[in-house]
Order: structure tokens, then sequence, then C-alpha cells
């Protein structure tokens, strides 16, 4: 019984039993079913590389997470760090940090300036492999110097070598009144990650941030991860030996909304995109309510001959499934054929084009990411298979109502 209705189906969906707009119509909705799922494969893998371009670029220079004080600052942070030493946890570092206004040649730009020693710190951010010009190592040296993004450089119009003005966020008082405290400070590199980071954030030497904030211990201790993905569980671990007094901020707090947006557009576009599979699931409506118009002699005569309604049913349903499910695997083929080469065609368009498609000044990146999560695809040919099945219910429906008498009748 399987192999009968199985070559039926075969026969009303890849043979040429129909008229020519039913099989217009056919086409159309198969051709829109491949589209639709492989521009929803592609486009969610270029948003997952956007995304991992992104998370690469900012976690560079942001810990995965941070302990703080409830109340002031940490004194002993080395003793501390002490019982920090766990499972999953491969680098820790103190930072004093603090918001200051810089300025230079008339400019003004707000700026986080984090007081850092290098030796520790490199084990928790890679910023020396971030450096485009002067010397890293130069920030632990006598005299108050700087190390700031090439977007914060840019904006004040300074290189490696100038000085700029830091007014800090404390005051001077004096017989002839309050004044804001400020300080010189030298510009002995400049980093650059790609990201927003570039244009806000300034790194001194821990004992420098000592005496420009006026700190005597540390504001928290930064701590480095093995494996970002296992994070939840070395956070909680973390947690739980933290002496009371303590508080652990992960990565999420300051730059998980940023993120959670980037997810969302994701999201957004692939529900958008996912109109294009709707517009063809109603072509498969349009196509089976054709072809059971077209078959109701078919239908009558099979009837006659002992098939029953059920199986009509299932004849129809396959029908239906059979050419939505060719368009989600040809579209899944065609998706993930354009997800993995896609940056590769967009480096080909730039050299026949001359132009560039994603300038790096304005975008952070020269070329169009793209990463393919498998998840995406089953999500994508799931949901899919399961409106191209949705789609075909109804026509089927009606198609098992058919009454054989009635049709053979009037025929």
């Amino acid at each position: 019984m399987l192999s009968l209705l199985w070559d039926i189906v075969t026969r009303y969906s890849l043979q040429r039993g129909q008229t020519g707009f039913t099989r217009l119509v056919a086409r159309a909705s198969m051709l829109g079913m491949i589209l639709g799922v492989a521009s929803l494969i592609t486009v969610m893998s270029v948003m997952n590389g956007f995304a991992a371009e992104l998370h690469g670029r900012i976690l560079a220079l942001v810990p995965h997470a941070t302990i703080e004080a409830d109340v002031g600052s940490i004194n002993d942070w080395q003793s501390l760090s002490e019982e920090l030493q766990l499972e999953g946890v491969i680098g820790i570092a103190p930072v004093i940090r603090d918001t200051v206004l810089l300025q230079a040649w008339g400019r003004q730009r707000g700026a986080q300036l984090s007081g850092i020693s290098l030796s520790p710190q490199s084990d928790v951010t890679s910023l020396h492999e971030h450096i485009v010009s002067g010397d890293l190592d130069r920030l632990e040296s006598p005299g108050f110097t700087v190390v700031i993004g090439e977007g914060l450089a840019n904006l004040l119009g300074v290189s490696v070598g100038d000085s700029i003005e830091a007014t800090l966020p404390t005051v001077s008082v004096t017989p002839l009144g309050v004044f804001p405290r400020t300080r010189s400070l030298e510009v002995v590199a400049i980093f650059k990650v790609g990201a927003d980071l570039d244009a806000t954030q300034g790194w001194v030497g821990i004992d420098t941030a000592r005496r420009l904030f006026a700190r005597r211990g540390v504001d928290g201790i930064q701590i480095q991860y093995a494996n970002l993905a296992d994070a939840q569980r070395a956070t909680e671990a973390l947690e739980a030996s933290l002496p009371d007094g303590y508080r652990l901020r992960d990565w999420r707090s300051s730059q998980g909304s940023l993120f959670a947006a980037v997810e969302m557009e994701k999201i957004t576009v692939a529900i958008l995109l996912m109109a294009v599979v709707v517009v063809a699931a109603f072509n498969i409506v349009s196509t089976l309510t054709m072809s059971v118009t077209e078959k109701q002699g078919d239908i009558a005569v099979l009837r006659v001959m002992g098939l029953s309604s059920n199986a009509i049913l299932i004849v129809f349903l396959g029908h239906g499934l059979l050419l939505g499910g060719i368009g989600i695997v040809i579209g899944a083929a065609v998706g993930i054929g354009l997800a993995v080469s896609v940056s590769d065609i967009a480096v080909w368009l730039e050299q026949l084009s001359g132009k560039n498609l994603f300038d790096p000044r304005v975008y952070y990146i020269g070329r169009l990411p793209s990463v393919l999560q498998w998840s995406d695809v089953i999500i994508t040919a799931g949901a899919s298979l399961l409106l191209s099945l949705l789609a075909t219910l109804y026509p089927a429906w009606r198609a098992s109502r058919i009454h054989p008498v009635e049709i053979l009748n009037h025929g």
C-alpha cells in the first residue's frame, strides 16, 4: 500500500500530469521555498558572523568577570585573589578605574580611565596584541603616561608623544576656592580593537591611577575564564567562594545589552525573511487546491478501486510535503553554500567593482563575516517543513472528502 501511495505522490508532484498553469504555480512555490530557506540561512550566518566579530573585539579588552567590594575599595587584593584560584580561572588582575574628561587642542571627550598592572593584565585581556603605535611597556615608567584608543586619539587630535589634559572626578580646595583637579598625561601608545571601546577607553599604570584618583586599594579584581562557554558554572563557583562584602559582575552586566540587541536584530530579520517562506507555503495551498480540482476524476476512480479517504488524505499531504521538501532541501544546500563562501563572494565583488563594500573606517571591519550554525539550519528547515505541512492540510482534507459517485455521475 505504501509503495502505491508513494508512486501516486511522485506522479502528481514530479511528472507531467498537470495543466501548465498548475505546474507554474507548483514551480513558483518550490522556488519561493528555495529562496526563503537559502536567504534565512545566509542572513542568519552573517548575523552570527557580526556577533562573533563584535564579541571577540570587545572581550579582547573586557574581562570575563570583575569582583568588587560592596563598600569602598579592596585593600588586600592579593590575599583575596588566592581564594579565587579555582578550576576554570586562568587570569586574575587588579584594576582601578574612574571617569575623566580628556582635553587636547580645544577638544574634549569623556572616557573611562583604568589603572592596570601590565604583567597580570596580560592574563586577563589582550591589550598588548592591539597596540598599533607606541610602546605599551612605557605605561609603567615614571611619570604620568596613558594609552588611549585610536578613536579617542582621532577625536582629540593627538598621537604618540602628545600630552592630553585629564580633568579628574575630584576637586582641590584652596584659599581661593574649589577647583577641579587636572593632570597632564603623555600618550605613550594607541590601541585599536575595532569597537566602541576605541573611543571611550584609556589605560594608565596602577600606581599612576592611585595618585590620580587618590586610591589606597583597588576598585576591582578582574577575572579571566579558560572557557567562556562555561562561564555560568565558573561564575557560580566564584560567587560561592567569595567572602561577605564582595560581589561579582560578569561581562554580561556591562556588555550583555549590546549582544542582546544583536540577537534581537537576528530574530527580527529571521521573522521578516520567514515571510518569503510563508508566501511559498500559500503557493503550495494554491497548487494543491488546483491539483485537487484537476484530479477529481482520478480521486473518484481511486476511491472506487478501494482506496480509502485516509489514503487520499495521505496522498495529497505527501504531494504538498514533497513540493515543499524539495524546495527546503535545495534551499538549505544553497544557503549552506552561500554561508560558507559569502566572505569570498564579497571579496570577489569588491575586486570586480573596485569599491569596498564595508569601509573599515565606518564599520570597523573590512570583510563580510559569516559563521554557520547548524542549529539555525535545523530550525529554518523545521519551521519551513511545518509551514508546508500546515499549507497542505486543508486541500488534502478537501480531496479526502470528495464523493466518487457524484464525480463519476457528472463526468
